[in-house]
């Protein structure tokens, strides 16, 4: 196999790195994909460093040893804040990309100059994101709400049918919650008119988040962000899969946790088939 032939690793804490994923097929469509979901040990947003930072490399070394990948995307803002420092160091010829709130990509959009930022715990207290915040300083006002227990709910959502009204249902009441504590939500001066989703889960809740707060605040993600860059990444290394005659690439799926909500995420949000996910066994490497 040729390293243009190779596939791309993505892993997250759960299902929530399939948002990312959605976007790198739809940006990369001749790419193989190995994704990992580490629901086994999720949610990463309210565990500590050292242990997020763990996860991380066990999970960079198997798709590295058992599935050779040519780049990495770590699809996981808790992760990336954590942790990728450390497999940038480590793995100094990977091509490595992250993920973090788009506080950039809102300054842009925001009319009003007033900004919701949700995402988990270990995301939104890290000192990257700090610095992040930091460096827009003066541009914008950030109203920062950590979500805690919504990834979960997301999580165990994947059991249960579509819902006929959204905002009905767990992960509705937590949205409804937290964003309640946040402030005015429209398109007045003083009013927060654009919310980042600082976690790839989130994604999987704009439903929720627009019968909340109407069709005229603007949802920020970093999916097609981050596939645009990880497409940068493959043409800088010549890497890239090639397009002409290629095949439908093979895309496969695992979890250290339970089959089950793989298989229903991946059908219901990828329309991938379940016969595409498998478990896997995972040991943290200890140091």
């Amino acid at each position: 196999m040729t390293a243009a032939q190779q596939p791309i690793g993505v892993f997250d804490s759960g299902v929530g790195g399939l948002s990312v994923l959605q976007a790198l097929r739809a940006e990369l469509p001749h790419e193989r994909f190995v994704y990992l979901a580490d629901s086994g040990n999720a949610p990463y947003g309210e565990r500590g460093d050292a242990f997020v930072q763990a996860r991380t490399h066990a999970i960079t070394g198997y798709l590295l040893q058992q599935h050779h990948i040519k780049a990495l995307v770590v699809a996981c803002n808790t992760a990336t804040a954590a942790a990728i420092h450390e497999v940038r160091e480590r793995h100094p010829q990977l091509p490595l990309v992250g993920v973090e709130p788009a506080l950039k990509p809102a300054v842009a959009a925001s009319k009003t100059g007033c900004i919701g930022v949700i995402g988990t715990r270990g995301t939104l207290t890290s000192a990257k994101f700090a610095r992040l915040q930091a460096s827009l300083g003066g541009q914008a006002r950030f109203i920062v709400q950590p979500c805690d227990g919504l990834a979960h709910a997301i999580e165990r959502s994947t059991a249960e049918p579509l819902p006929a009204m959204p905002t009905a249902t767990e992960t509705g009441a937590i949205c409804a919650r937290y964003t309640g504590l946040m402030g005015k939500f429209g398109t007045k001066d003083g009013e927060i008119d654009t919310l980042v989703l600082g976690c790839t889960h989130y994604v999987f809740v704009q439903d929720e988040l627009r019968g909340l707060l109407g069709p005229d605040i603007q949802l920020i993600a970093t999916g097609e962000p981050v596939a645009r860059q990880t497409r940068r990444l493959l043409q800088t290394a010549g890497t890239l899969a090639p397009e002409a005659g290629a095949p439908a690439p093979a895309i496969t799926l695992f979890t250290t946790g339970a089959l089950a909500p793989l298989q229903n995420a991946a059908t219901r949000w990828l329309q991938l088939p379940a016969q595409s996910c498998a478990t896997v066994d995972l040991p943290t490497n200890r140091p």
